[in-house]
């Protein structure tokens, strides 16, 4: 494909950039996540801890994929998101279920009163160790699955070679000081290193719009010249 058409194609996947929820199902088969690689199961390491009786939040749910999955009474649940999109899904199809939805976007002031919840996870999403400590009730469990500072970072800097780190210090070490600060036992943690692998120049178009924070400033007009070149290492190698 020459160049003028690769360019029309991103163009097009830039303008597709559009999601509800959590759904990469347009990119399907055009990427490799990593999550199967992990060397845990955070669904299982859940559901080993969660009890029906439990009152369980989820916060930053996004479109309430995963806590949908856990199969948990839904008049025992509650969730936040922040992200408008996601917001207005969420007021759609959760609180008719009966879940406590919450439209919130602040991490320090969780719209819960002290020692609610038995458990609360948080996947890929924001939290403040105080608050989640105050939302939980006496020997309360926290569940968290994050993405670290290095996430995507070799494919951030292959299209913009400037870009700061989106999540500075966000990492193992650093998080379990700050819950131990906050008066939390760590009983689990592991931490793991698995670049997500693009196959397809289009879909890393499509991802680096939708993950916008961060590729900060990032658009095909300006990243042209990058693009080009990981359109011929996926050619050389089947992917970056």
């Amino acid at each position: 494909m020459k160049l003028d058409e690769l360019v029309k194609y991103w163009k097009r996947e830039e303008q597709a950039a559009k999601m509800t929820g959590w759904d990469f199902s347009h990119i399907a088969g055009r990427f490799s996540d990593g999550d199967d690689d992990l060397g845990w199961d955070f669904k299982s390491i859940v559901c080993s801890y969660l009890h029906d009786t439990d009152e369980l939040l989820d916060t930053d749910t996004g479109g309430g994929e995963f806590l949908m999955s856990l199969g948990h009474p839904h008049e025992k649940t509650s969730a936040t998101e922040g992200w408008p999109p996601n917001v207005r899904y969420c007021k759609e199809h959760l609180i008719p279920l009966g879940i406590d939805f919450r439209a919130a976007d602040d991490p320090s002031a969780l719209p819960f009163p002290d020692a609610k919840f038995d458990i609360m996870i948080n996947r890929h999403g924001e939290y403040d160790p105080k608050e989640v400590y105050r939302v939980l009730k006496p020997g309360g469990i926290f569940l968290t699955q994050q993405v670290g500072e290095e996430n995507d970072r070799a494919l951030i800097t292959r299209l913009l070679p400037d870009a700061e780190k989106t999540y500075p210090g966000h990492n193992l070490r650093t998080q379990t000081a700050l819950f131990r600060d906050a008066g939390f036992i760590i009983t689990e943690q592991a931490e793991a290193f698995r670049p997500i692998r693009f196959f397809d120049t289009g879909a890393l178009v499509w991802f680096a719009k939708i993950i916008e924070w961060e590729f900060t400033g990032f658009s095909v007009d300006r990243c042209i010249t990058q693009l080009a070149d990981t359109e011929r290492e996926i050619r050389r190698s089947g992917a970056v």
